[in-house]
C-alpha cells in the first residue's frame, strides 16, 4: 500500500486551520486549536488510530469554541478523505466496545464513501470544565461528513461526563484503525462489489 498522507486547511472569518495526516503513523501527535480539553481528545483520537497528526487552528473563541471544533473536523476528514485515495486494500469496516472505568461506548465504522452519522450519546451536564458537550457531536458529524465515512456512536452506559466523552474518541480511533487496515487477503483492491468507495 503506498504511503497515506495529505494537507488540508480552511481559512474563513471564523477560523484558520491548517492539519496534516499519515495514516500509517504510530500515533504522534502535535495539537493546538486554544480548546484544552478538545485538544486532549484529538490526542486520544491519534494516539489510538495510529494516525500521525499534526492540528492547528486558530477560532474566534471569544465568542465560544464551537466554530474551531466544528471546522476542525471539516479539516481533519477531508485531509483523511485525500489521504485514503480510492480506499483501496483497505478493510473498510470495524466495530468496537470501548470501556473506561464505569462507562461503555460503541463506535462502529463503514469507510464507505457515503457520509452519515448515527449518534447515540446523552450527557449529563452541558459542560466538561469550561466545554461544551454538545460539540462532541459536531465534531464527530463534522469529520463523518468530509471524511466520508459512515459512523455509528452509541454510549451504553456512564456516569462522568468526562469518560463518555473520552470513550466516544477513543472507540472512534481504535474502529478508525482496524477498518483503515490494509486486507492482506485482498491488499490492491477496492472492497466493494460497485468496484468504488466514492459515494
Amino acid at each position: 500500500m503506498p504511503p497515506r498522507s495529505a494537507n488540508a486547511s480552511r481559512k474563513t472569518g471564523e477560523t484558520d486551520i491548517s492539519v496534516s495526516v499519515q495514516v500509517d503513523g504510530s500515533g504522534k501527535s502535535d495539537i493546538s486549536t486554544g480548546v484544552g480539553f478538545f485538544d486532549h481528545m484529538l490526542d486520544q483520537l491519534s494516539r489510538h488510530s495510529l494516525i500521525d497528526m499534526t492540528v492547528k487552528a486558530k477560532g474566534d473563541l471569544h465568542i465560544d469554541d464551537h466554530h474551531t471544533v466544528e471546522d476542525t473536523g471539516i479539516a481533519l476528514g477531508q485531509a483523511l478523505a485525500k489521504a485514503l485515495g480510492e480506499r483501496r486494500g483497505i478493510m473498510r469496516y470495524a466495530s468496537v466496545d470501548l470501556a473506561m472505568d464505569e462507562t461503555l461506548t460503541r463506535a462502529a465504522i463503514d469507510v464507505s464513501g457515503r457520509p452519515f452519522l448515527v449518534w447515540n450519546v446523552a450527557f449529563s451536564s452541558p459542560k466538561i470544565g469550561t466545554f461544551d458537550t454538545e460539540l462532541v457531536r459536531e465534531f464527530f458529524q463534522a469529520l463523518a461528513q468530509n471524511a466520508g465515512i459512515t459512523l455509528h456512536v452509541a454510549n451504553h452506559y456512564g456516569a462522568n461526563n468526562h469518560h463518555i466523552a473520552e470513550t466516544c474518541f477513543k472507540a472512534v480511533a481504535r474502529a478508525l484503525r482496524f477498518a483503515l487496515e490494509s486486507d492482506p487477503r485482498q491488499p490492491d483492491t477496492v472492497p466493494s462489489t460497485k468496484g468504488s468507495l466514492k459515494g
